[in-house]
């Protein structure tokens, strides 16, 4: 794929029709977006919204994406530069390919299958409508393909390569037939990928009317110009960061009963409007599934830096070009073949994290503290009248607080920009009964601007022999506050909680969970981590905290030094002084006190050695 092209002249741009055609290649890419989430048969991609779409130049290079899954943007590149390079000479009007292969086919993980139309227009090349969607089920050893446990990527599922579903306008009947024998839910996969052909053909339409409209070279010039602006944009925020070199390594928990930890080392050089982040000292590649491929790598990388941006920014391929991104091979973040990379996606929310927490160092008012620590990955698989079912979903948590704001409760990471599944809809289509999901009041980091809330989710099975998996994380190494923020709280998965023979889950395990009718998963995700010191937040919004019900009375004199009568809720401001004062004498509170309060609610304390946590 060459990116050289003849430098236009400035003046041939209209400042108008660049925003015209803009807004154009927005709202594309956005229409395949909703024509996906509008057609598709499963629910991770019809309520969770996991996928992605954009829409290329005539050079595979990316003009637009829609707005859905953050982390997917900065992964097309490697997809179409596999394609361009793999049938430049082999494509036709009516041809629509089809990938997913970590390992050649610019793919990230099996579950997430690419789908690429070619837009001809008089028989020229003119763009792309590219597709990217997490699938219900790809085979493999789980259901769902989310089997931390796997060793190689043969054990995850179908393996993709690239290769065409439509041919000059015939469909590829084997491709399709070889798919649906190779998952569990054959109806949903297809549903799914007929949704993204739909997408695809419908942005081939309206594409090839902005073509008509302004002209293929034309068009291809304020494309050109859209990623410059977007680099200068770029580079202007980059700019702003003093130049040295920052470094930040941040922890995956680890793998299974006795997990060892997993060290994300991020070191980011600034000179002047060039960013290089170098990952070398990141642990190696493991014999399990959360290896990261290389486009899933960049993609996160570059999501973090776009965090630095303001809204507006045209998203394309065009601010990435001033981010180097270096991966030694063969540790977590670049494996050797056949590595496992299906649970992949917890290293890629450490990846942000990491290049946040290294880049919090340069611009702390402008970088959050950490999140729940990404989505996690449920799944539940088994036989229900008969035929099997799939239930997948990425259960996402909150923000960390930032300057100026609390963090977001009940909100997706923002490197997600996904959803919770709606209950009712989870228990229509699947043997599954939600029997508590809400808030956990007491949780998060303390601070002046306060870490997003912990949520619980508890799933009751209501068949026998169902396989449960889960990839999550934030057990250990918890979610790290900023500014003397404190950190948040932790991550916990427990099977019948309320029994004598409750199971405590590993954050990554390594083999699967057998569950019979009646069981019940307790999920609890971790709390964001707080901003600035507890103990300088405004009493006023500490107790509107306490009257909405977050944090307890005691909490608050616990945590943030705030005393506050129970009957009428008021401040009493002369004790609160008083306290305070006391507590910055002493060094008050233990900055893991908030921690050991909420795990001793869960009923888990002492199982976790916290010393050293804090960051």
């Amino acid at each position: 794929m060459n990116e050289a092209l003849p430098s236009h002249n400035k003046k041939d741009i209209d400042p108008i029709t660049l925003d015209v055609i803009k807004n154009a290649l927005d709202c594309i890419a956005d229409e395949l977006a909703i024509i996906i989430m509008r057609s598709a048969y499963s629910a991770i991609v019809r309520d969770t919204m996991d996928y992605s779409t954009a829409i290329c130049d005539r050079l595979g290079r990316i003009s637009a994406q829609g707005l859905t899954t953050a982390l997917h943007l900065g992964s097309f590149p490697g997809a179409m530069k596999a394609l361009i390079e793999t049938y430049s000479d082999n494509m036709y009007p009516g041809d629509i390919f089809i990938t997913n292969d970590p390992y050649g086919g610019g793919g990230m993980h099996l579950p997430d299958i690419y789908v690429i139309k070619p837009i001809f227009v008089d028989k020229q090349l003119e763009g792309y409508a590219t597709t990217l969607v997490h699938h219900t089920d790809v085979g493999g050893i789980a259901p769902g393909g989310m089997a931390v446990y796997a060793h190689e990527i043969y054990q995850e599922g179908i393996r993709i390569p690239l290769t065409k579903l439509y041919d000059k306008g015939e469909k590829c009947d084997v491709v399709f037939k070889f798919i649906e024998k190779n998952v569990r839910v054959p109806h949903k996969v297809s549903g799914d990928l007929r949704a993204q052909i739909a997408a695809c053909k419908s942005g081939e339409k309206t594409y090839s009317d902005l073509v008509k409209r302004y002209g293929g070279d034309n068009l291809l010039m304020y494309q050109n110009e859209l990623l410059d602006y977007s680099e200068s944009l770029m580079r202007e925020a980059i700019s702003e960061l003093a130049d040295g070199v920052y470094n930040y390594i941040d922890i995956i928990d680890g793998l299974g009963e006795n997990p060892e930890k997993i060290e994300i080392n991020a070191t980011v050089t600034i000179k002047g409007s060039d960013a290089t982040v170098d990952w070398a000292g990141t642990s190696p590649q493991v014999r399990a599934a959360i290896n990261a491929p290389g486009p899933w790598v960049r993609s996160a990388t570059y999501f973090s830096f776009r965090c630095l941006m303001g809204p507006g920014v045209p998203n394309n391929v065009g601010y990435m070009r001033p981010i180097k991104v270096l991966t030694p091979k063969g540790c977590i973040l670049n494996p050797y073949e056949p590595a496992a990379c299906n649970a992949r996606g917890i290293t890629g929310f450490r990846i942000a994290d990491a290049v946040l927490g290294a880049l919090a160092q340069a611009v702390p008012q402008r970088v959050f503290a950490s999140g729940e620590g990404g989505c996690a990955n449920i799944s539940f698989g088994g036989l229900t009248n008969g035929k099997n079912f799939v239930f997948a979903e990425g259960v996402a948590g909150c923000w960390g607080g930032r300057e100026g704001l609390d963090g977001l409760d009940g909100a997706a990471n923002m490197a997600a920009n996904q959803s919770n599944q709606p209950i009712e809809l989870i228990e229509i289509e699947n043997p599954v009964e939600i029997v508590k999901y809400g808030f956990v009041d007491d949780s998060g980091g303390p601070g002046k601007y306060r870490g997003g809330m912990a949520i619980i989710r508890e799933y009751k099975m209501l068949e026998d022999n169902s396989i449960f998996t889960n990839r999550t994380d934030r057990r250990n190494t918890l979610p790290y506050g900023l500014a003397g923020g404190r950190v948040g709280t932790p991550c916990w998965i427990i099977i019948d909680p309320d029994k004598e023979s409750r199971q405590i889950v590993p954050v990554l395990p390594l083999d699967k969970n057998l569950l019979q009718k009646g069981q019940v998963v307790q999920l609890v995700l971790a709390g964001g981590g707080g901003y600035g010191d507890p103990l300088d937040r405004e009493p006023e919004s500490v107790l509107l905290d306490v009257t909405d019900g977050k944090i307890s009375v005691g909490y608050a004199e616990r945590q943030y030094g705030v005393v506050i009568t129970d009957d009428p809720l008021e401040i009493n401001i002369d004790k609160t002084r008083d306290l305070r004062a006391q507590f910055r004498q002493e060094g008050k509170p233990d900055p893991l006190s908030h921690v050991v309060e909420f795990e001793k609610a869960l009923g888990v304390d002492g199982l976790v050695d916290r010393t050293g946590n804090v960051t």
